[in-house]
């Protein structure tokens, strides 16, 4: 059974700057375990089939407008059937002035009521993007996670492989280090993979023979970042002769992680190759593949070899080379 994850409402009245109007208890131990929200409008006409009482409700002009249009009578009847089903939260948005029918409400339903400033729809995606990245499902991984010409890229391989060693290569380069060691995967949404680093290690990189580092004290803040996308993985092996690698990179192979395809490339690693600028040209060459480019297809075209088979393309090349 996979894991729940949720975010206290005070991590959100705090990231939000939310105002709290009313709350029954302690924010710290209300938990919000849905990365959905609600607009409750037509809750407030009767219809409460498929409400989700997890979700926090969200309201703007049009509900607080909706209700101000009521009969004291209908008021109450429109906020007994939504407040009676216990939603998480309300939060008023645009800074509106709440009735105090509205409070008196929401305090004999225990239902917590915060205010924010900022319009209805921005909140609502600024909210739903929090919430997807706080409770989305999630693995760590080994390996250092490094931002290189604006691409994430997650490098793993076998201790010792020098991935960390690789990363300060790429810091010192003007490139961005996000993790070190372990990696953090979170799938925000069915396309998208964020990585960050674990609090307690941030920043942290473990060079053998030197110790441990602080990146960002060393290096200074524009060195690391919090969080990025997953956009390519490059996977480091030692050198096998009997192994052949891909030498011409025509198609793009995947790796599945949380069941999201990720680009992937197995460099192979011998003494004096410089992994810091093989990394960076990888970054530079995915994101022209995304960017509809491949240099390897134009090659194929400008030497007539099209319609002929991979495998039977890179013997002819390289037997003529």
């Amino acid at each position: 059974m996979s894991e729940k994850y949720f975010v206290t409402l005070d991590e959100i009245v705090k990231n939000f700057d939310l105002e709290v109007v009313y709350i029954p208890k302690s924010a710290k131990e209300l938990k919000i375990e849905t990365n959905e929200v609600n607009r409750p409008g037509i809750v407030l006409t009767g219809y409460i089939d498929y409400f989700d009482p997890r979700r926090i409700q969200i309201l703007g002009w049009t509900e607080l407008g909706f209700l101000e249009n009521m009969s004291s009578v209908e008021k109450s009847k429109a906020l007994s059937y939504w407040l009676g089903l216990n939603p998480a939260a309300a939060v008023v948005t645009r800074g509106l002035d709440i009735p105090e029918y509205f409070v008196a409400a929401c305090e004999a339903y225990k239902v917590p009521l915060l205010k924010t400033d900022e319009e209805t729809s921005p909140f609502l995606a600024s909210l739903i993007w929090y919430l997807n990245r706080e409770l989305a499902p999630r693995i760590t991984r080994h390996g250092v996670f490094v931002e290189v010409y604006g691409e994430g890229i997650l490098i793993v391989g076998e201790s010792g492989a020098g991935k960390s060693e690789t990363a300060i290569e790429l810091i010192k380069r003007g490139h961005r280090l996000i993790a070190d060691d372990a990696v953090e995967i979170r799938k925000v949404d069915d396309r998208t993979l964020q990585g960050s680093s674990p609090s307690n290690i941030r920043h942290f990189i473990e060079l053998r023979g030197i110790g441990v580092i602080n990146a960002r004290r060393i290096f200074g803040m524009g060195a690391v970042k919090l969080y990025d996308k997953i956009n390519m993985v490059i996977q480091l092996e030692t050198w096998d002769k009997t192994k052949a690698y891909d030498r011409l990179g025509l198609d793009n192979e995947y790796v599945n992680i949380l069941d999201v395809k990720v680009p992937v490339i197995t460099v192979p690693i011998t003494p004096g190759r410089n992994l810091a600028v093989i990394v960076e040209t990888a970054a530079m060459n995915n994101r022209q593949k995304k960017m509809g480019y491949n240099g390897a297809k134009e090659l194929m075209h400008s030497l007539g070899m099209d319609d002929i088979e991979p495998d039977e393309r890179e013997l002819e090349i390289w037997e003529n080379s």
